[in-house]
């Protein structure tokens, strides 16, 4: 009779999970831009879809914070979410899930990051299909030597690449050193201008229309991001075409990105923090999930600015997709 009696409230808890429990859910924006913002509303809506049909609360909307690039901001962000004893972390970016990873090595809050390029790389976690700790997520890594295949398909009389990106950023690295050994490879001269800020990179775009470059490569870079709308006429107007790593900058007039669907990317992070969460999935053996990173997203306007016929993409994408320029996504 004992355990019987023993058993009758563990038989009762998933009723109990699956209607009425509250977990308190923080979201960590490393900046504001048009993918990284695409990512949180689709975290946003994912988490909300998954609430009515489980009967569940997600609560976002009391601890969802943007640190504006800002490591001081995003430190006291994280100070306060552990002060919040929230269930979850979602850092979205690379700076982002490094510093809510160190808030967390104590008191082992699980952490759900997404748009990560290089997990394993910047040491999040010990591999991609075994984190090994409180923290796992979504990355947005990129096939670097398939956007310089791109470049070469586009004009085959590239000779010298551009490559802009901001040095301090973790998650561009990796990409820029790919670049490097695509060009050495193939007998291309490559020329590096880097920045910290908007003015910074505004600058170094002049110098790369300066120095005469075929075209300009930029990865998954935030700080590149932020300051599309502000350079890409500067490459436009010179006929330099400006490939990069997200759909994003497409849309913020760059020439070409090619990468992950960031909405997807988003409802795969909000998937595995429900998981997490409702489900009780240990975060240390939740594999980190890669998604389809062959979608070629093509600046309309910029292109026939740049006099280049993007049909040359169709054949070396998952799917080619038109935008024209704008701030946001609709």
């Amino acid at each position: 009779v004992e355990d019987a009696q023993a058993q009758e409230p563990a038989a009762e808890e998933p009723a109990a999970d699956a209607s009425g429990a509250v977990y308190k859910v923080g979201i960590v924006q490393y900046v504001d831009d048009a993918s990284l913002n695409q990512i949180e509303k689709a975290i946003e809506a994912e988490l909300d879809k998954k609430a009515a049909e489980l009967g569940v609360t997600f609560d976002y909307k009391d601890y969802t914070f943007n640190g504006q690039a800002d490591s001081t901001v995003l430190n006291q962000i994280a100070a306060d979410l552990v002060a919040d004893k929230v269930d979850v972390i979602i850092p979205i970016a690379t700076p982002a899930a490094l510093i809510m990873q160190n808030a967390t090595e104590e008191n082992q809050i699980p952490v759900v990051f997404s748009a990560v390029s290089d997990p394993a790389g910047a040491g999040l976690v010990a591999s991609n299909d075994a984190p090994g700790a409180n923290i796992t997520g979504t990355s947005d890594a990129i096939d670097t030597d398939m956007i310089m295949k791109m470049i070469l398909a586009a004009n085959k009389d590239v000779a010298k690449i551009g490559l802009l990106y901001d040095k301090s950023q973790a998650s561009s690295l990796g990409s820029i050193e790919d670049a490097k050994a695509f060009c050495d490879s193939n007998g291309l001269s490559y020329v590096e201008k880097t920045g910290t800020t908007a003015a910074e990179i505004q600058a170094a775009a002049d110098a790369l229309v300066a120095e005469g470059v075929d075209a300009v490569f930029t990865p998954q870079d935030n700080t590149v991001m932020t300051a599309e709308l502000s350079i890409f006429e500067k490459f436009t107007d010179a006929k330099i075409p400006h490939y990069t790593g997200a759909d994003s900058f497409a849309l913020n007039g760059a020439f070409m990105g090619y990468g992950v669907n960031y909405t997807d990317l988003g409802t795969a992070t909000a998937d595995m923090v429900v998981d997490i969460l409702v489900n009780g999935a240990d975060p240390a053996a939740t594999k980190g999930q890669i998604l389809d990173r062959g979608i070629v997203t093509v600046n309309t306007e910029t292109a026939a600015a740049v006099g280049i016929d993007y049909s040359v993409f169709a054949d070396m994408c998952s799917s080619l997709v038109e935008t024209t320029t704008a701030e946001e996504f609709e």
